[in-house]
């Protein structure tokens, strides 16, 4: 589905790359080639096929839940390999969001219905006193 999604954008997205688009494209460095190459293969398609595939395996309930860990790990990354600093605002930022999951997943966990609950049916309709008209065949 996200592969049609991206299709179907690019009737805005190619006159937006026109319109921002320097007046000379051999100007442009070799890496910023290979990294748009790296995001449009891996981070926007390739990956959109494995983690649908988690999503199946997992459960969505279960796995979407790491999608709320994404921010974390590039904080860290960025940390890591671009020397970012990891200040106290982020640092409460994961805090709140760790204590937000949690608190859902307690709270769906104790509002589950058991697997022993007995449900009621519907009562049965009441008994036709004659059968429905048939159709003639023709």
């Amino acid at each position: 589905m996200i592969s049609w999604v991206l299709v179907v954008a690019l009737p805005l997205s190619i006159p937006a790359a026109v319109l921002t688009m320097p007046a000379d494209i051999g100007h442009i460095a070799l890496k910023p080639w290979l990294g748009l190459l790296y995001v449009a293969l891996f981070s926007q398609w390739i990956g959109f096929f494995a983690w649908n595939a988690g999503l199946a395996m997992g459960g969505i309930a279960r796995v979407s839940q790491i999608q709320l860990l994404q921010p974390f790990v590039t904080f860290a990354l960025a940390a890591l390999f671009n020397d970012e600093t990891i200040t106290l605002q982020i640092l409460l930022f994961a805090a709140a969001v760790v204590a937000t999951v949690a608190i859902s997943t307690r709270t769906r966990a104790r509002n589950a219905p058991s697997k022993t609950a007995s449900f009621k049916t519907a009562p049965s309709p009441p008994p036709r006193d004659r059968e429905p008209p048939q159709l003639a065949a023709s």
